[in-house]
């Protein structure tokens, strides 16, 4: 089990078991978490994303994510520092909104469209993140188009391909 196993789940913090349940998490076989529905498409498949009550880009995301059919359920929260950490999002990789869908911890600007790969190909990731807020990236889109910039996407919480609980680019995006 790696270090992100224990804090997707939330022992270290001691959060209760009801608490997980509210979240819809479920222990897995192997020390990990899923959501207790599974789909490798996004059409009715539930993000649940926290985000601040100020933050307007975080809402143009979730915009992005219902135009590529996901179902979207989102909470305020007035500060996202202690759940970023519960659920292993290593410093330097963190956003303005995090989420979560079936076991899997989505930091920032993530496209619905490398949710629904990781969705279907299910690597032995923790999550997805596109560290701080790349202009060009979904729900940081700019009128004028040559501002924006070429960013990727990384997977961390690695256990195959890099050292385990490392980091590894998912994918890579250009203007």
């Amino acid at each position: 089990m790696t270090k992100y196993d224990s804090r997707i789940l939330g022992r270290r913090q001691g959060i209760a078991p009801i608490a997980l349940l509210l979240l819809g998490l479920i222990t897995a076989p192997l020390g990990g978490a899923l959501f207790l529905a599974s789909s490798a498409s996004a059409e009715g498949t539930t993000i649940q994303v926290y985000k601040t009550p100020t933050c307007g880009c975080c809402s143009q995301w979730i915009d992005h994510l219902q135009a590529a059919g996901f179902k979207v359920e989102a909470t305020d929260m007035p500060d996202l520092t202690a759940l970023k950490a519960m659920n292993g999002v290593p410093n330097g990789m963190t956003s303005c909104h995090t989420a979560m869908v079936e076991g899997y911890v989505i930091e920032g600007h993530v496209p619905a469209s490398d949710i629904s790969r990781l969705l279907a190909e299910r690597p032995k990731v923790a999550g997805l993140a596109v560290p701080g807020m790349p202009m060009g990236s979904p729900g940081m889109e700019h009128p004028d188009p040559s501002r924006h910039e070429a960013y990727e996407v990384l997977a961390f919480g690695v256990t195959t391909g890099a050292a385990p609980g490392g980091v590894k680019v998912f994918s890579s995006h250009t203007p």
